[in-house]
């Protein structure tokens, strides 16, 4: 059986501040409020989800967000760049959009013939808005302000940033099915086309570079998408089988996951499609209930009371 990756499933991020990141990506960047809950390993901090009208992958941006975490460093090792994909036209909002809210942002440029739009999050998160050469068919979640014709539509890419790519791109390659397409000067494209989104990684190489650092404003890790557990275990089979240490499965309450550390360093996550966002609250409530796993429900009060109030 050929196992493939289905592209991105969700990027895990860390803010310093719940109520700011809340605001932000609800408000200013019009995604949906998928589900509030806790860091599974830290209670005592949230786990917000960002997304589509229903938690498609692809789509899933989450959130740490430790009360005044200091600033993280770009560098090598980590992520550095998150790209969303919106519709041919929708420059000219998010411009002034950008500077309604005050944000740092930089002219619109081109990449691999596509035009795309950078712009740092309040804790300096680095994002990205392109108009993706092939039509993404993907609904938008909208609001009021966000209309269709310029939402973001979910994940286009994520840019890596490396020492050496070479034992990076031999997971994508040879483990997950991605293609190396295109290539300028020391930025690789690679891309998968088992799905329509969320399909690109970018892999930067960068020997002089110093190291980053995560903390506030930096990517957590990046998770991988399988429609199942049995895909899953087969993946994991192929990632010990490299000499990697890979984890057990781990129940993440909406999805299954497995952790490891590619040969650069970052952390990479497979998850399952399965069970989804609506095994804890029907699609009409999603993101409206403070919802625990099972093992910290006997310790809500305690941990209702440490962590922030959102508005």
């Amino acid at each position: 059986m050929s196992d493939h990756i289905l592209g991105l499933h969700h990027i895990t991020a860390i803010s310093s501040d719940a109520q700011r990141n809340y605001d932000f990506y609800t408000k200013v960047l019009g995604r949906r409020f998928l589900k509030k809950t806790v860091n599974f390993d830290d209670p005592s901090t949230y786990h917000f989800y960002f997304g589509d009208e229903v938690g498609s992958a692809g789509t899933i941006l989450t959130f740490f967000p430790w009360q005044n975490m200091t600033p993280g460093r770009r560098g090598t090792g980590q992520a550095t760049e998150i790209g969303y994909s919106v519709p041919e036209g929708s420059f000219d909002f998010w411009l002034k959009r950008f500077e309604q809210y005050n944000l740092t942002f930089n002219k619109p440029n081109e990449k691999f013939g596509e035009p795309y739009l950078t712009f740092l999050d309040p804790d300096g998160l680095k994002l990205e808005l392109t108009v993706a050469k092939n039509p993404d068919p993907r609904t938008p979640w909208t609001t009021p302000e966000v209309s269709a014709d310029v939402a973001t539509k979910g994940f286009h890419n994520v840019t890596l940033t490396l020492a050496s790519i070479k034992g990076t791109a031999e997971i994508l390659t040879d483990v997950f099915g991605y293609k190396l397409v295109e290539q300028h000067v020391n930025r690789y494209r690679f891309a998968t086309d088992a799905v329509p989104g969320a399909a690109i990684i970018d892999l930067v190489e960068a020997p002089g570079e110093a190291r980053g650092h995560v903390a506030g404003g930096s990517v957590h890790h990046i998770a991988f998408r399988v429609p199942d557990d049995a895909t899953e275990m087969r993946f994991r089979e192929k990632i010990a089988a490299r000499g990697l240490n890979i984890t057990e499965q781990i129940d993440r309450q909406y999805f299954h996951s497995l952790y490891f550390r590619e040969p650069g360093g970052i952390l990479f996550e497979i998850a399952t499609d399965n069970p989804g966002f609506m095994i804890d609250e029907p699609l009409a409530e999603l993101g409206t209930h403070l919802l625990l796993p099972p093992q910290y429900e006997g310790r809500r009060a305690q941990i209702e009371a440490q962590l922030p109030v959102i508005r």
